[in-house]
Order: structure tokens, then sequence, then C-alpha cells
């Protein structure tokens, strides 16, 4: 479903769950983000998330942690850290049980990675398998980190490279192997809990994750939430390896197309980007890093701190005046 169905359905539902209505409730169906925030104090707030889907690679215990990072991404995306989480499983009759232990392992070494706790969840039979997670986190009231907040000036990060939705539609089209992929496969199953750390000692103003939106579906939304414009330079995006070459095979999911539809009406383009390099941009992620915009002079201290964790990050833009997107070569 894309963005715009989705508030369709939700709008309904944001007049009964108002902040005016539920003043704790801190981020809610009010203005879309990445997880729901509900203040329990003065010094703690708990933020609930929820994510699944069917498998998109072929081991199962790779599934099941990916499929956990993925769901847990959205605490950390808010500024918070995991502390319960909850399994959500759609299981058909006909896969052994070793598989399904083996999804389930996969992503409670995750959830313990992460410092959390697992403890239990639902399984419904279903024709088709899903996992994923339910999850609360907690954050400080003072620190969540939202969407909107950036500023003319800052600096565009992204702690991930891009490409995973690409090389996975690749391995279903047998284009590509699992060992092919191996690289998109390592970085799905990286939490963003070291990266969400960093940026929150160098005072992030705005931050969001990669995900089905693509990096600039997920872009806008920080550019709208914050009521600013966001460069992005196309030059400076880190790929994975055989992205570039899947993509030149057009294995690009289909939600690559409906973001376009969506989102190619806010984006400028420079006349020398290529449409394969445009098509990437729209690719949907699955457990993609974090996108965030932090004060240019906080630079040094973020380029400090990330290469003293042994942390990825790259610079690919920053954030101006006006509204939309431009995309420059």
């Amino acid at each position: 479903m894309g963005p715009e169905a989705l508030a369709q359905v939700l709008r309904p539902l944001r007049d009964l769950f108002t902040k005016e209505n539920h003043p704790d409730l801190l981020v809610g169906l009010d203005r879309s983000d990445d997880a729901a925030v509900y203040r329990i104090s003065e010094e703690c707030a708990v933020i609930q998330t929820i994510d699944f889907f069917p498998p998109i690679v072929d081991d199962p215990y790779d599934f099941g942690a990916i499929a956990a990072v993925n769901a847990m991404s959205d605490v950390y995306a808010m500024g918070g850290q995991v502390i319960l989480a909850l399994n959500v499983c759609c299981f058909p009759d006909d896969v052994p049980r070793s598989v399904l232990q083996e999804i389930l392992k996969g992503g409670a070494d995750k959830v313990a990675e992460a410092g959390g706790v697992l403890a239990g969840g639902h399984t419904v039979g279903d024709k088709e398998l899903k996992y994923g997670l339910s999850v609360m986190g907690t954050v400080h009231p003072d620190r969540i980190l939202q969407k909107g907040g950036a500023k003319p000036g800052d600096l565009l990060i992204l702690t991930k490279p891009l490409g995973t939705g690409i090389t996975t539609t690749a391995l279903k089209n047998g284009a590509l192997t699992e060992e092919d992929i191996r690289a998109s496969v390592v970085s799905m199953k990286v939490l963003n809990r070291t990266a969400v750390s960093i940026l929150s000692q160098v005072g992030v103003t705005a931050c969001t994750d990669v995900t089905g939106f693509s990096l600039l579906g997920h872009a806008y939304e920080i550019a709208e939430h914050s009521g600013v414009a966001l460069r992005i330079d196309a030059g400076r995006l880190p790929l994975l390896e055989r992205a570039e070459e899947s993509a030149a095979e057009k294995c690009f999911p289909a939600g690559t197309f409906r973001n376009r539809k969506y989102y190619e009406c806010v984006v400028r383009f420079d006349d020398s980007i290529s449409e394969q390099r445009i098509l990437m941009m729209f690719s949907p992620e699955t457990s993609g890093g974090l996108l965030a915009t932090v004060d240019a002079s906080r630079g040094d201290a973020v380029r400090s701190l990330f290469e003293a964790n042994k942390q990825q990050y790259w610079l690919i833009g920053e954030v101006v005046e006006g509204s939309g997107l431009r995309v420059t070569s």
C-alpha cells in the first residue's frame, strides 16, 4: 500500500486519537513518523512499532535475522533503544519445523544483540510465510528523533549502502545466487543501534530509516516535515555489491515504480542522471540505514565518532531552502 492510500485509511482514526485527547501521546497518527511514542513519566517514553514480511532470502536464519533488524530499526530511527519484542508469525502447514525454528532463532539472536528481550508472540496459519516483530523501545521524552527539524545548511548523512531491494529481486529472478548477495545480507543484518548512538551525540536535527518508500521517498518525508528542501548528490550514493549490475538487468522490485509514480512530482533531477540511477533511488530497501541531518558545524565530530566506532556513513547532500528534493550529478 502506498503512502497516499495508507493516509486515506488512517484519516478517520486521527480525530479519535489526537494529542489533545491524549496529551501523553508524543508521536501518533496526526503526523506520520517511524513509530508511535507515548510518555509514561518525565524521564521515559515508550516507542512502539511493528513490521513483518515474506522471505526475501532463501536461508531461514538470515531471513529471521533480517526481518528482526528491520522491525527494530524504527525504534532506532526515533532515537530509542530496544527493550522488548514479540514474534509475529504467519506459517503455512507444509513448512518444516526445522525451517521455522531457524527463522525464530535468527530473530531471537538479533533481539539479544540489540539488548532487548524476546518474550513470546503470536502465530497464525497462512498460505504465505511471513515473519517479523512487534517491538517496544524507550527514549527520554526530550530526546526523541523525528522526521521534522532539518534546517538549511545541515548535512545529509546515510549510514548504509543502497540496493537491497534490487539484489534480492535479482535473487528471486534467478539472476544472482545467495553467495552473490552476501554483502546485501550482511548489510541488512546490521543493527542501526551504533549509528543512532553516534548521531544522538552530535545533535541530529532530523532522522528516519530508509525502507520501503526508497531513499527519495524517505528523504522527501524529512523535507516535507521540516519545511525545507534536500539536495542529494547522486554521485556520492553508496551502492551494494552487485546492485548496479542487477539494475542493468532491470531487476527492480515492483515498489520501485509505485514509489516513482508517487514521489517523482517532488523531485528535480539533473539531466545527466541516467534512467537506471533514477530507478535505483526509487527502489524499496529492506533494513536500510538511517537518513539523518546534522548541523554542519558538527561535521568533524560526526566523522571522528563514526571512524572511532568503525561505523560506515556517507555524506550524500545537504539541506537547503525551498521544498522537495533536488538530485544532482
